[in-house]
């Protein structure tokens, strides 16, 4: 997982094709739509998080013990504090399974990238962050739609109370921040720093090889062993960002539903 590329003895810095392996099932190569690691991982994700749940709740006692504890503790904290908090208590319990879902399935799919021989967050493939953030696109704006009917979009880009003579540049400027950059800033956000922390990981490793293997140097020798120090620092903070990330996009998904309720207070 984490090549060396050498040329006449030459570091040559791992890119971002390094990170994605060849399709296990390959259809339509010209265009990456084959069937590939990061696909299957995110079949195995749903299959562990529905196993873990469902074995952890199977036989649910007054006193949990760990598993049910821990099962119970994570749906607690996206129904408590994402659902409740954002949609307040009139109308989150109807959005906690959505919530829920795709918390985990976020937080399942990135740690994937620091599992050793996975090594491999789902999300640092663009493909799989833009469907998940066209999901919650499609989701928000069926909402509005439901709430106010086609008036919704009147809504969502005409602020209440803004004098009519500045309407002409402002609402161009909200139609754009509304229905474009926000999805897009939504799927770019999880995918962008999944990926960077993933080649910072790989540029760790395959320079510290280098460094390690490749050159005679003693003090470029023991940077290498640094390097390989400073690395599970930066492990532990990939794991970090990782749940930091499942956490913003379910709270940002949240956040887009509860405007799209209360679109009238806009």
């Amino acid at each position: 997982m984490l090549p060396l590329v050498l040329a006449n003895a030459d570091f040559v810095p791992p890119s971002i094709s390094d990170g994605h392996l060849p399709e296990i099932l390959p259809w339509g190569a010209e265009y990456g739509t084959g069937f590939g690691k990061q696909m299957a991982l995110v079949l195995l994700s749903v299959v562990l998080i529905t196993a873990f749940f469902a074995w952890a709740m199977r036989r649910p006692k007054l006193v949990p013990g760990r598993a049910q504890w821990l099962a119970e503790s994570g749906y607690s904290f996206v129904r408590n504090d994402i659902a409740r908090d954002i949609l307040g208590e009139r109308n989150f319990k109807q959005w906690v399974p959505l919530l829920f879902g795709l918390f985990f399935f976020i937080l399942v799919n990135n740690i994937f990238g620091a599992i050793p021989f996975l090594q491999l967050p789902t999300f640092s493939h663009a493909g799989s962050a833009y469907a998940l953030a066209l999901i919650v696109y499609v989701i928000w704006i069926g909402v509005g739609l439901r709430h106010h009917g086609p008036g919704y979009f009147k809504l969502a880009v005409v602020p209440s109370g803004v004098p009519g003579w500045i309407l002409p540049l402002l609402v161009p400027l909200e139609i754009i921040s509304n229905f474009i950059v926000r999805p897009l800033t939504h799927s770019l956000r999880l995918m962008a720093t999944m990926l960077a922390g993933h080649m910072i990981v790989m540029l760790a490793g395959t320079g510290a090889a280098f460094l390690i293997t490749q050159t005679d140097s003693l003090l470029l020798q023991g940077t290498g062993v640094l390097v390989i120090l400073g690395s599970v620092a930066l492990y532990f903070l990939e794991l970090l960002i990782m749940y930091l990330q499942a956490f913003v996009f379910t709270l940002l998904t949240a956040i887009y539903v509860q405007g799209a309720i209360d679109a009238n207070d806009h």
